[in-house]
């Protein structure tokens, strides 16, 4: 039997709270650890101009107008790096 005249936080209240701040928790350090998996631009061979048809803009992980999901810094869309992986068609 629960003493409800004890104004602590109750069992299912401490619960409810975790239900509410663990994912948020979880978000923020995804969101972390998503801007700290860029690679340099040395790291993946970079270069400002496409390997053959290969270019940043045509990439899976480019994002116009000037940045890659996995690179960091500013990216030029005719440049090249190792870690190309052209859109589906």
């Amino acid at each position: 039997m629960v003493d409800r005249s004890n104004p602590g936080l109750l069992r299912r209240d401490v619960l409810r709270l975790g239900v509410l701040l663990v994912p948020a928790a979880v978000m923020g350090l995804r969101e972390r650890a998503h801007a700290q998996q860029k690679m340099k631009k040395d790291q993946v061979q970079y270069q400002e101009s496409p390997k053959g048809k290969q270019a940043c803009s045509n990439c899976l992980h480019f994002v116009a107008p000037d940045s890659c999901k996995l690179v960091d810094g500013k990216i030029n869309p005719k440049g090249w790096c190792s870690l190309y992986a052209p859109k589906p068609a």
